[in-house]
């Protein structure tokens, strides 16, 4: 690795490079580049199999172990106000680092199983949502996430920090809603929809065979495509005033009872 020398100006290159990956989708997409922030995250991007291109280190809030190793190109110093310049918050141990994106592909998908256990989200658009579906998927070890219709760039920082770095833990694969039901049909993965007609008390369908929980936005639901090519649509009862619920807690609900089936 090639040590750069300390960077003490909020004008450097460097700096103004991270501040427009943090910002600018546009910027992510044309230069295939993201910023990581925080070790627990690096760590995890970097057991992910992610490509740490730069790294950057603030030896005055550093509080990580002085031994760690992160596999990158280059390692530059920089002063604690650069680090908070381009930092989101002082508590990220110090570190952060620019990694190159990944494709996520469907024909990169693989399954170890023959019954998988996947969650779709179409079209999620909350940055807040779409890391905490990654949070839960890794909490619950699912096979794959796929993201139909994705409306929000998934490198976004906020996503990234919302998912406590799970986006990089989890298997994601992305594409049109037709493109992921294809896909689905030809791993012969039942699709089971959330929705709320003609639908079956969640608690009632069998989970323990290859199964895909497919959810949509709170505002708007699954499009009519997903709900024509299911196998089954469910819905968990409201006791409520309300008829729905957030959609990451909604998804959290299905993915413990489907493990809860595969345990017994």
């Amino acid at each position: 690795m090639q040590l750069s020398k300390t960077i003490s100006s909020s004008k450097n290159p460097l700096v103004k490079q991270i501040l427009l990956l943090k910002e600018k989708s546009r910027e992510r997409k044309k230069t295939g580049l993201f910023v990581i922030e925080g070790l627990r995250e690096l760590t995890l991007a970097q057991k992910g199999s992610y490509d740490i291109v730069s790294l950057l280190l603030c030896e005055e809030l550093f509080t990580g172990d002085p031994s760690l190793h992160i596999d990158a190109k280059s390692i530059t110093l920089v002063t604690k106000a650069v680090y908070q310049k381009v930092a989101h918050r002082d508590s990220t141990e110090g570190i952060l680092a620019i990694a190159k994106t990944k494709e996520h592909h469907l024909n990169e998908i693989r399954f170890a199983t023959k019954t998988p256990l996947i969650l779709v989200a179409e079209a999620p658009e909350k940055p807040g949502n779409i890391g905490a579906l990654l949070r839960t998927a890794d909490a619950a070890n699912l096979d794959a996430v796929l993201i139909a219709n994705p409306k929000t760039d998934l490198y976004n920082p906020n996503i990234i920090r919302s998912s406590v770095g799970c986006v990089f833990t989890t298997q994601i694969g992305m594409g049109s809603t037709a493109d992921i039901i294809g896909f689905l049909k030809a791993k012969k993965i039942a699709i089971y929809c959330a929705a709320l007609t003609a639908s079956k008390n969640y608690l009632k369908l069998d989970y323990t065979k290859a199964t895909a929980l497919v959810v949509g936005t709170e505002s708007t639901g699954l499009s009519s495509i997903w709900l024509n090519n299911a196998h089954h649509n469910l819905i968990i009862p409201m006791e409520g005033e309300i008829d729905s619920m957030n959609v990451s807690v909604s998804a959290a609900i299905l993915i413990f009872e489907a493990k809860r089936q595969r345990y017994l």
